[in-house]
């Protein structure tokens, strides 16, 4: 399976070179091939969709409900982001999405300190909403 296409609406290319999507759900699917694997993070539970995804409770403007299964989640969207086409989703596709692309970028071997940075300079301005995401992202390498 082809992963996305660098250069398309929030793609995020990793220092790696993987690339994974990032979106929020309130808005149309983008133009092209859809997802083989999304991660949807939400406070409740999301609409269902033509792919494989998970669902990992996530409130808005919080951090994840069950940490270690945060964790498992997306190293496992990591891992698969590297052969797969993957997105990463919340509401509006910011702060929740953000932060977990940050993480991302932290698996990928961007400094804890820098990820936020880094999501912010390739991904959205506006992404990681609050100090206690950005703080769990800074967080997310030493756990």
């Amino acid at each position: 399976m082809t992963t996305w296409e660098a250069g398309a609406p929030g793609v995020l290319r990793l220092p790696s070179g993987r690339l994974v999507r990032g979106r929020g759900v309130r808005e149309p699917l983008p133009a092209g091939p859809p997802p083989a694997y999304g991660v949807y993070l939400l406070g409740g539970e999301p609409p269902p969709s033509d792919w494989e995804s998970t669902w990992l409770r996530w409130p808005d403007f919080r951090l994840p409900s069950d940490r270690a299964r945060a964790r498992a989640v997306l190293t496992e969207a990591w891992r698969r982001c590297a052969n797969e086409r993957v997105e990463v989703a919340c509401a509006g596709g910011r702060g929740r999405t953000g932060t977990a692309l940050a993480c991302l970028a932290v698996l990928d071997g961007v400094a804890a300190g820098e990820a936020v940075d880094y999501v912010r300079a390739h991904y959205a301005r506006g992404a990681v909403e609050t100090p206690w995401q950005k703080r769990y992202v800074r967080r997310f390498a030493s756990r």
